[in-house]
């Protein structure tokens, strides 16, 4: 089954959200985080939103980097600004979608 670019939005929000709310992650998490935005950059999905465009290759820049830090704890602290603000631009690009 495919997942339609709202699914993917909604799965990788959640996931994003749940880090944040937990402070906590795992290395399937990070790897997941790194196939929903390399599926969606690679099918074009997302050309009419530009903030979401912008922050994807931040995002997955955050999976990646996930997948080898030492400490999941100071990694998700250390980034939850900059997930608050993938979380509201997903939100928003989910009313285009």
């Amino acid at each position: 089954m495919k997942l339609t670019v709202n699914n993917q939005l909604t799965l990788l929000h959640d996931i994003l959200d749940e880090q944040k709310e937990e402070n906590d992650g795992n290395i399937t998490e990070y790897q997941q985080i790194k196939r929903l935005v390399q599926s969606m950059m690679a099918n074009n999905a997302i050309p009419d939103d530009e903030t979401l465009f912008q922050v994807l290759p931040e995002i997955y820049h955050y999976g990646f980097q996930g997948e080898f830090v030492q400490c999941l704890t100071e990694h998700i602290h250390t980034n939850k600004d900059n997930i608050e603000n993938w979380l509201q631009a997903i939100q928003q690009a989910k009313s285009i979608y």
